[in-house]
C-alpha cells in the first residue's frame, strides 16, 4: 500500500520516497513508491503531474493511477532505476492548485444549483483550461439562471469559508442527514468528507484548498442541454477563469474590429452583418436563376430530337452540387427534355417528368456498369461519380444506350 501524503497534506509540493517496484518498456516506465505526493485520477479530477528523480534518471510522470497502490508512469531519462533506490518527489504545483482550486469550485457551484433549484451534479470532470458538470434540471436553464448561480457561489468564494475534510470509518447520523448526495455503496471506509462550513457536506476523495477565497473566482463560460433532462455546465476556477475570460475578450475585440461598423455591442453588428449577407444571397439567387434561364435557352438551340425528347448533354465545370441544382431547374422548366451533365468526374441525368419510358437511374446503372464507379437517384433524377474515363466519353456512351433503348 502507498502512504497518501497528498491527503495528509495537500499542499506538500516536493518530498522524498522509495521505489518499491519497477515495469518499463521503451522510453515508458511505471513506479510504485512507498509514498507519495502524487493524486491518481479518480473523481472527476485528473492526476497530478510533476518529477520523479534520482541518482542518474530522471521520470517526467505523466499519469498517475490507482487506489491502494499509487502507480507513477511517465517518460524515462537516464538510465533504469531500481527497487529500493530513493528518489525525490516534484509536483508540477500550477496544475495541481488549480485542480483543487477547480474541484473546491465545483462543489460551491453544485450546491448552490441545488439549493436553488433541487438539481442534483450527475456528473464533473476537470479539462486542462476549465471544467465542466452536468445536471440534472427537466427545466429551461438561461443565463438569468446562471448568473444568479454564479453570483451566489462567488459570494461563497469571497466570504473566506474554511474547508475541512474528516474521515470516517462509518457515517454519523447527523453527518448523513447532511450530505448533499447520498453515499455510494461503492464507498468504503475509510469515508472522506469534504465540509465547506454550512453551504456543503459531501463525500469526495479529490484534493481541496484550505479556505474558499483561494478560489479567486467561479466563472460559468457556456452551457447547453446535453438530452431532456441533462444539462452541461462549463465553468473555470482561479487563473484559469482569467485566461478563459481573456480569451473571450480577445475573441469579442478582434471580432468587433472585424465588423464595417466596430461600434459595440457586437450582437447588434452581427445582424447588421446577417441582414446585409442575407439580402446579397437574395441578390445572388436572383442573379442565379438569371444565369440559368440564358444558359437553359443556349443549351435547348443544341438539343436534339430523340424518340419524342429533346435531349441536351453537355460538359459542365461546375461543381457537382451546382449542377445538380441547374439539372433539376432546367428539366422542370423544359417539357419534353432530358438533360445529361458530365464534369470532373461526375454525371448528373435529369428528365422532364413529361418525358416516359426511360428511367435516369437505369441509365446510370447502365453507363457505371461500363466505366466504373457508384451512385443512384430516382426515375427523374440521378447522378454518380468515380468512373475511369473523360466526362466526354460518358456523354457519348450515356447517349448511345439512350439511343439503343429507343430503337429497341
Amino acid at each position: 500500500m502507498t502512504e497518501k501524503l497528498f491527503y495528509s497534506d495537500p499542499y506538500l509540493k516536493e518530498t522524498t520516497a522509495r521505489i518499491t517496484r519497477v515495469e518499463s518498456g521503451g522510453e515508458k516506465i511505471r513506479l510504485l513508491l512507498d509514498r507519495t505526493i502524487f493524486y491518481p485520477e479518480g473523481g472527476g479530477q485528473p492526476s497530478d503531474r510533476g518529477i520523479i528523480e534520482g541518482d542518474g534518471f530522471r521520470v517526467h510522470v505523466e499519469k498517475v493511477t490507482g487506489k491502494e497502490e499509487i502507480w507513477h508512469e511517465g517518460r524515462l531519462e537516464g538510465r533504469l532505476p531500481g527497487e529500493g533506490e530513493a528518489v525525490r518527489l516534484v509536483l508540477d504545483w500550477e496544475w495541481r492548485y488549480e485542480n483543487m482550486r477547480a474541484h473546491t469550485g465545483q462543489h460551491i457551484l453544485s450546491a448552490v444549483i441545488k439549493g436553488l433549484y433541487d438539481a442534483e451534479t450527475t456528473g464533473f470532470q476537470i479539462f486542462e483550461g476549465y471544467s465542466k458538470i452536468e445536471i440534472d434540471y427537466p427545466g429551461e436553464l438561461t443565463w438569468e439562471i446562471v448568473e444568479r448561480v454564479e453570483r451566489l457561489s462567488n459570494e461563497v468564494v469571497w466570504g473566506d469559508i474554511e474547508v475541512e475534510v474528516d474521515v470516517y470509518d462509518e457515517l454519523p447520523r447527523d453527518v448523513q442527514s447532511r450530505l448533499r448526495k447520498a453515499l455510494s455503496d461503492k464507498v468504503k471506509p475509510p469515508i472522506r468528507v469534504v465540509r465547506i462550513g454550512t453551504v456543503d457536506v459531501t463525500p469526495c476523495g479529490g484534493t481541496h484548498v484550505g479556505s474558499t477565497r483561494e478560489i479567486g473566482l467561479i466563472k460559468v463560460l457556456r452551457f447547453y442541454r446535453k438530452s431532456r433532462k441533462l444539462w452541461r455546465i462549463e465553468f473555470a476556477t482561479g487563473n484559469r477563469a482569467l485566461s478563459a475570460l481573456n480569451e473571450v475578450l480577445a475573441d469579442y475585440w478582434e471580432s468587433l474590429d472585424e465588423m464595417p461598423n466596430k461600434n459595440r455591442p457586437l450582437a447588434e453588428r452581427v445582424r447588421e452583418l446577417k441582414g446585409e449577407i442575407e439580402g446579397l444571397e437574395a441578390e445572388k439567387d436572383s442573379l442565379r436563376r438569371e444565369l440559368w434561364r440564358w444558359k437553359a435557352k443556349a443549351l435547348l438551340q443544341e438539343a436534339r430530337e430523340l424518340g419524342g425528347f429533346r435531349l441536351v448533354a453537355h460538359v459542365e465545370e461546375w461543381p457537382m452540387k451546382d449542377a445538380q441544382a441547374f439539372a433539376i431547374h432546367f428539366a422542370d422548366r423544359n417539357p419534353g427534355t432530358v438533360l445529361l451533365l458530365a464534369g470532373e468526374n461526375y454525371v448528373v441525368f435529369a428528365k422532364n417528368k413529361e418525358v416516359k419510358g426511360i428511367s435516369m437511374v437505369e441509365l446510370l446503372r447502365e453507363v457505371l456498369n461500363e466505366v466504373g464507379g457508384g451512385g443512384g437517384g430516382s426515375e427523374n433524377l440521378a447522378r454518380g461519380g468515380g468512373f475511369r474515363t473523360s466526362p466526354e466519353e460518358v456523354l457519348e456512351l450515356a447517349e448511345r444506350i439512350l439511343r439503343g433503348h429507343i430503337q429497341s
